[in-house]
C-alpha cells in the first residue's frame, strides 16, 4: 500500500484520490473551505456514469503537516495557483517522495534534464524559479488529465467522461516509481500508460487548449460552434500553425497535424474548455500557464505569433 497525498482535491485530484482509494492506497486530499468541511462531515461523493454512485470517507485537511511524507503527491491545484501553494508542500516530502503535475498547460519542470536547457525556465509558470526551489524538478512526474469532471456542490464530484491519465519520467525513463503509480491508478479503473516522451504529449494537448481555452471564454462558445463558425475556425487553424512552430523551435516535432488536430476537436462536441467553465464560476482562468507559456516561449525562439497574440491580449484584458 502506498501513501498519496491529493494536493488539490478538487474535481480531477478528487477523482482520481477515489480511484485510488478503490485501489486500496492510503489516501490524504488536501483542500479548502466548503468543499473540506463536506468531505469531513460527508465524505467523498463521486457520481460516475462509468463507476456508478458512491460516498467515499476521506482523511481530509488543509494542512500538509497532519498528513506528513507520502510517496507521492498528486498535484491538482491549477497552474497558476502553484506558485502560492510549493512551499506549503514541503511536510509532505521525505527523500523519495514523486510529485506528480497534472495542471494544464507547461509544467515548472519543463525543461529539466533537456540536453542545452540547463537554467532554462518558463517565468509566467514559474516566476523567479519559486516553485523549482520547492519542488525539485528531480521529483517531478509529468501527468496529464484526459478526464472531465465537474464539482456541482462542496464534498461532491461528477464524472461525465474520460479515464485516460498518460504520465512520463522528464527523461522518459520507466522508473519504479512510476511504474508503481501506473500500476495503482491501473487497478482504480483508469488508463494509465507510461510515455517515452511526455513532453510530446503535453504539447499535443497544448495545440488544442492553446487556442480553443482563451477563444471560447471570448466568445462563450463551445468548441463545437467555434468549428463551425468559418471565421472562428480559420483563426484556431492559423494558431495552431503557430503553436507548432513553437513546439518545433524547442525541439519537439508534432506526430499530429493541424488538420488532425481539429477533427479531433470537433468530435469533442458542445464541450466547454476549462478556462470558460472557470470564467463562468467566478474563477481565475488559467491564461498564463497554457497561452501565456506558450507566447513566452515563441518569444524566447523567434517564432512569430500574430494570432495567438491577439487573442491572449484580449483574453488578457477580460480577466483583469
Amino acid at each position: 500500500m502506498m501513501k498519496i497525498a491529493i494536493y488539490g482535491a478538487g474535481a480531477i485530484g478528487g477523482f482520481l484520490g477515489a480511484r485510488l482509494l478503490e485501489a486500496g492506497h492510503d489516501v490524504w486530499f488536501l483542500a479548502r473551505r466548503d468543499h473540506l468541511a463536506a468531505m469531513r462531515d460527508k465524505g467523498l461523493r463521486v457520481i460516475s456514469d462509468e463507476f456508478g454512485d458512491k460516498t467515499y470517507p476521506v482523511q481530509a485537511t488543509d494542512d500538509p503537516a497532519a498528513a506528513g511524507v507520502v510517496d507521492y503527491v498528486l498535484v491538482g491545484v491549477k497552474g497558476h495557483v502553484l506558485p502560492s501553494i510549493a512551499a506549503l508542500c514541503e511536510p509532505l516530502l521525505g527523500d523519495e517522495t514523486a510529485v506528480v503535475s497534472m495542471q494544464n498547460g507547461l509544467p515548472w519542470w519543463y525543461f529539466h534534464g533537456v540536453e542545452g536547457e540547463r537554467g532554462s525556465r518558463i517565468e509566467c509558470v514559474d516566476p523567479d524559479g519559486l516553485v523549482e526551489r520547492h519542488l525539485a524538478p528531480s521529483r517531478a512526474i509529468g501527468g496529464i488529465a484526459y478526464i472531465s469532471c465537474s464539482v456541482p456542490e462542496p464534498g461532491v464530484i461528477r464524472h461525465t467522461e474520460g479515464l485516460r491519465f498518460p504520465m512520463g519520467e522528464p527523461d522518459g525513463s520507466r522508473s519504479p516509481r512510476i511504474k508503481a503509480l501506473s500500476e495503482a491508478l491501473r487497478k482504480g479503473g483508469l488508463k494509465a500508460p507510461i510515455r517515452a516522451d511526455i513532453r510530446h504529449e503535453l504539447w499535443v494537448k497544448l495545440l488544442g487548449n492553446g487556442i480553443f481555452n482563451p477563444l471560447s471564454a471570448l466568445t462563450r462558445k463551445t468548441m463545437i460552434e467555434m468549428l463551425d463558425f468559418p471565421e472562428t475556425k480559420e483563426l484556431v487553424r492559423l494558431a495552431m500553425h503557430e503553436i507548432r512552430e513553437t513546439a518545433s523551435a524547442v525541439g519537439v516535432q508534432l506526430a499530429f497535424s493541424v488538420d488532425q488536430r481539429l477533427e479531433g476537436a470537433r468530435s469533442a462536441g458542445a464541450h466547454k474548455t476549462s478556462m470558460l467553465q472557470d470564467l463562468e464560476a467566478g474563477r481565475q482562468p488559467e491564461l498564463e500557464p497554457i497561452t501565456g507559456a506558450i507566447l513566452e516561449l515563441a518569444k524566447k525562439r523567434n517564432v512569430a505569433t500574430p494570432h495567438l497574440d491577439a487573442v491572449y491580449a484580449a483574453a488578457k484584458l477580460l480577466f483583469t
